[in-house]
């Protein structure tokens, strides 16, 4: 297999149901984060969620109190998300190919997907996300601190996946570089049952007025 995306889309596809209950065995720092964001949000407000996946808890806390758009390469994820947010808009597309029009969001949320994400895609992918915000809209993502080269792994929880990441500092510039102020920004480790410690970079930033 040598298409990253084609990768991620049928890994997921395989492995939705699996993939959810995997995720709700453990913490991650997600609820402290969507917090902050929803905090700095104004009423009704529209987001769109980049790689929603199976529609879990911070999709639905976003939905609660937003307008929501989701968007995943998955169809089996999709199909939970709107099982669980029956009031939000779906659209099926890779992350680094969707379209919408400039400024169309208050904040654009993006968690555990730029890992999926080939590097030559990411800073691009940032760009995209900028565009997409209204000025003084908000960004919520992680970005992986491993500095990988892209790579295929033969089994993760079952399935043939696909990782790419760079570095704190690189991360940083690419953001700077997007048109991006980061208002904060912190590497959180915590552990996944399988996988041991992991290292996600938390960010929240704002595009410039």
């Amino acid at each position: 297999m040598n298409d990253p995306k084609d990768a991620v889309r049928r890994g997921y596809d395989s492995i939705a149901e699996r993939y959810n209950a995997w995720a709700d065995s453990f913490e991650t720092p997600e609820r402290e984060w969507v917090e902050e964001l929803l905090a700095r949000l104004p009423p009704g407000a529209t987001v769109l969620d980049l790689g929603c996946g199976g529609g879990r808890h911070a999709a639905q806390a976003l939905a609660a109190v937003a307008r929501y758009t989701g968007v995943d390469i998955s169809r089996a994820q999709l199909r939970l998300a709107r099982s669980r947010i029956p009031d939000g808009t779906f659209i099926e597309a890779d992350a680094t190919r969707v379209v919408f029009p400039p400024s169309s969001f208050d904040a654009v949320v993006s968690l555990f997907v730029f890992g999926h994400v080939p590097r030559s895609e990411q800073e691009p992918l940032l760009r995209q996300v900028a565009r997409w915000l209204r000025p003084g809209g908000w960004f919520l993502g992680t970005l992986g601190t491993a500095n990988a080269e892209d790579v295929f792994e033969d089994d993760w929880l079952g399935t043939p996946m696909f990782f790419a990441s760079f570095d704190e500092a690189e991360n940083e510039r690419m953001l700077e570089r997007a048109g991006l102020t980061v208002a904060e920004a912190r590497v959180v480790p915590f552990d996944e049952p399988g996988h041991g410690l992991v290292r996600f970079m938390w960010v929240l930033a704002t595009r410039a007025g």
